[in-house]
């Protein structure tokens, strides 16, 4: 592909999963032989497991032990990832950079107050007229402030507080969509000179009573021990493990990055998103047109970094899409080994394809049984996510 001055790199990784802080861990699990026991909590949120956040020295990223204090689990997640990102890019002391810098947040909604939800569901019990205790409880158990702790864009408003980035801020809200239209927004926007660099990711916490409450609403979440992501059975539950994950990237222009002298991690070449009805083949219709975004690229070179949640019926169905499509490229489900992290899924599956195109690394199998060796270090990526119930996304990326 021919190099242009638009072109979209990265030049800054911050990533934190159950793996541990930072790129050093995560290019070391990458490059490693063979992946280690898996990091999953079985017991605290018993039956069901996830992947724990790991131990966080929060202060170094966010100094002011006030600034902790008024942020949520979530929230200091992404201002901390935020902060490796910066770091790693070399922008975190450049203020100028800094002040100039778009950016752009995938984010829930803030953590609920688990004592008022119990409070009400043990109240439901014993009462008809459940509209009214609703609308009593409202207001009566709820602090004003919990609902401004609870706006999604105080990720984004943390940030720039925290690590003085002030350009132009986006907060995209919506699951795995989010994450996806997160990055393509930066993305185009890069392409199109509308930026020069920006600041892309998300963060989830998923030790949360009620995010498991939510995603097992549908059934969909993962019961009892750990199985790897394509050998999950209907006898476990519906197959999703959440991971608690943060994961942002600093996108620039190959002239504005080349420029300042940034280390480039990878060239972004094709990212697109996308969602609608999945009934009928429809999902399978979708995801055949992102895939033409891979066009010629060898499969000898190229790996594929699968964000697939785990639900049963649709990471099956992503799976036989990707072998038919991309016949002979190693696959990655690193959902498996980091757990699902909802808005930062796609992020994170960026951040590990650059982490892997830029060390040469030779990807150690995540499932012995359903996924096949590298045999040379790849020199392309693919990255896919499919989002647990909407939102279907793909990016191409490519060595720098």
């Amino acid at each position: 592909m021919m190099k242009s001055d638009n072109d979209v790199v990265i030049t800054g990784v911050g990533i934190v999963t159950c793996q541990g802080v930072g790129k050093e861990p995560h290019v070391a699990l990458l490059s490693a032989a063979e992946v280690g026991a898996p990091k999953v909590e079985t017991e605290r949120f018993a039956p069901y497991p996830v992947h724990p956040m790991p131990e966080i020295d929060w202060s170094a990223q966010i100094p002011k032990r006030g600034d902790q204090r008024q942020m949520e689990n979530w929230q200091r997640l992404g201002v901390f990832s935020a902060g490796l990102a910066l770091d790693d890019a070399g922008l975190k002391t450049d203020a100028e950079a800094c002040a100039s810098m778009d950016m752009i947040v995938a984010a829930g909604g803030g953590e609920r107050d688990i004592k008022v939800d119990s409070l009400i569901v043990g109240e439901a019990l014993k009462r008809n007229d459940r509209e009214l205790l609703l609308n009593e409880k409202l207001t009566t158990e709820l602090r004003p402030t919990l609902f401004l702790a609870q706006l999604s864009n105080l990720v984004a408003g943390n940030i720039s507080i925290v690590h003085k980035v002030t350009g132009s801020s986006r907060t995209f809200m919506g699951e795995e969509a989010a994450g996806i239209t997160a990055v393509e927004t930066a993305f185009h926007r890069i392409k199109a000179g509308q930026s020069t660099h920006s600041l892309v990711g998300g963060a989830f916490v998923a030790e949360r009573a009620d995010i498991i409450l939510l995603v097992e609403g549908i059934r969909a979440h993962a019961t009892g021990e750990w199985h790897p992501l394509w050998s999950r059975s209907d006898d476990n539950g519906g197959g999703m493990m959440m991971g608690s994950v943060g994961a942002f990237l600093v996108l620039e222009s190959r002239s504005h990055a080349e420029a300042r002298g940034a280390h480039i991690y990878a060239v972004i070449d094709a990212i697109e998103g996308d969602r609608g009805n999945r009934d009928e083949g429809k999902l399978e219709k979708r995801l055949s047109r992102l895939a033409a975004h891979a066009g010629d690229l060898s499969n000898a070179d190229t790996v594929v970094f699968s964000g697939a949640s785990g639900l049963h019926d649709i990471t099956k169905r992503e799976k036989s899409l990707l072998a038919s499509q991309l016949d002979g490229a190693p696959v990655r489900g690193y959902g498996g080994i980091t757990g699902h992290g909802m808005e930062a899924q796609f992020p994170l599956g960026l951040a590990l394809a650059a982490l892997t195109l830029d060390s040469g690394a030779t990807v150690p199998i995540f499932d012995s049984e359903n996924e096949k060796p590298m045999t040379a270090p790849a020199k392309h990526a693919v990255v896919t996510t499919v989002g647990y119930t909407r939102g279907e996304g793909l990016a191409v990326l490519s060595v720098a």
